[in-house]
């Protein structure tokens, strides 16, 4: 019998099956087990494992010593605790869109949440250019609550400043400072530039010293604007979805943080399943059909979390000097601002960087590759050099529609 009790290893299938049978309170005792290893992101291990005699399934996520993109990456195991952490935490704001999670192991590095199989990652189902109407609602009452809910708007501030000791998080913000805020940026070894892409991107990036000066202070805003406690990650591939509902995982990179990180992720990965459906849907009804839902849901993430969070500061008790007029309009748009910023530095990073998304990869036909991508990085120089003036839904569809023509 294995002994995870002693000391921290990386555990294969059989030894996550074990560990479910002898270490989870979960499963019943005639439970007949069988597990699969269903991890494809690039940090952690996943395990799937299902009791086939009574039919009930639970997901066991075990955290690494080095990142699974790449071994250059070292990072600390104890980053599954601030995911197991987070979880509960937005689980206690926002039930309806948060994986329900069971026990968190200090010694293996995992934590046994509920499994979300019969849901589809989003990003694989805008890529099939299903659409979810109900998408839109649901993630800006899961930006709201956890982000303003975290903030020193509405926490005892003695409470909110334990909360950024016990999240800071510098093995994973050194990614994102690394991968989204400098690297993209200059001819780093490490960037992955499609060739049809290279020129554009060594004159109209690279070689744009207002660019590059905007980007060095969103980095410094990003490691020093201990804001909300965001997800830090969040894209379609970190949300599963169904028709008629949404869970957000992967909070992995939680720290405490500027507030439109997250919401600007949202909007540049619905650009990217955008430029998908551009490229890829052939019938010209049916792509339209697809990215009019795709700019209806950039305008409606906007909008909806702006009215949202303005309910939510009107509900709740709030700092004295967060009452005065006026305050209220300054904080939303500063919001605003690093939510376009973010989302042109996540457009670049994906289409530049090391990690991209298949939205853009997929595209077989290089002359279109190289189209989206060429766009994709045209509206995130906007947002990046004009971030004060996307205050709505309508600025930040505007500038799609704008590029693509």
């Amino acid at each position: 019998m294995t002994d995870f009790k002693k000391s921290y290893f990386t555990m294969n299938e059989e030894q996550a099956k074990e560990y479910a049978q002898t270490q989870l309170n979960y499963f019943k005792e005639d439970a007949e087990l069988s597990c699969k290893e269903i991890g494809d992101g690039n940090l952690n291990y996943v395990f799937r494992i299902v009791d086939e005699e009574n039919k009930d399934s639970i997901i066991l996520k075990q955290a690494g010593p080095v990142a699974r993109i790449s071994d250059e990456f070292k990072v600390s195991p104890d980053r599954n605790r601030i995911e197991s952490d987070i979880l509960t935490i937005q689980y206690n704001y926002v039930p309806e869109y948060t994986p329900k999670t069971y026990q968190y192991d200090p010694i293996m590095n995992c934590f046994a949440m509920e499994d979300l199989s019969d849901y589809t990652i989003m990003r694989q189902a805008l890529m099939e250019h299903q659409t979810f109407p109900e998408f839109a609602d649901h993630i800006t009452t899961f930006m709201a609550r956890t982000l303003l809910l975290t903030s020193d708007v509405v926490m005892n501030h003695k409470e909110k400043k334990a909360l950024v000791k016990n999240f800071i998080n510098p093995e994973l913000c050194e990614i994102s400072e690394d991968l989204v805020y400098t690297e993209p940026f200059y001819q780093c070894d490490r960037n992955e530039v499609f060739p049809k892409t290279l020129p554009f991107v060594e004159k109209e990036i690279w070689q744009d010293e207002k660019l590059l000066l905007e980007t060095a202070k969103l980095k410094f805003a990003f490691m020093t604007n201990a804001q909300s406690l965001i997800h830090g990650d969040l894209h379609t591939g970190s949300i599963f979805i169904k028709k008629n509902d949404t869970k957000v995982i992967d909070p992995e990179f939680a720290f405490y943080g500027p507030a439109g990180y997250d919401v600007g992720n949202v909007i540049a990965n619905l650009i990217f399943a955008y430029a998908n459906g551009k490229a890829m849907i052939a019938d010209i009804a049916t792509q339209d059909a697809f990215c009019q839902y795709i700019l209806t849901t950039i305008e409606q993430v906007i909008d909806l979390f702006k009215t949202k969070v303005e309910q939510l500061w009107n509900e709740t008790e709030k700092d004295r000097v967060a009452t005065y007029k006026g305050f209220f309009t300054y904080y939303i748009n500063g919001i605003l601002k690093d939510t376009s910023a973010v989302a042109g530095l996540e457009l670049s990073r994906r289409i530049i960087g090391l990690a991209k998304v298949a939205d853009i990869t997929s595209i077989d036909d290089e002359e279109k590759r190289a189209q989206a991508e060429i766009q994709c990085l045209t509206i995130a120089k906007q947002f990046i050099l004009q971030r004060e003036t996307f205050q709505t839904g309508k600025d930040f569809v505007d500038q799609v529609t704008r590029v693509f023509r």
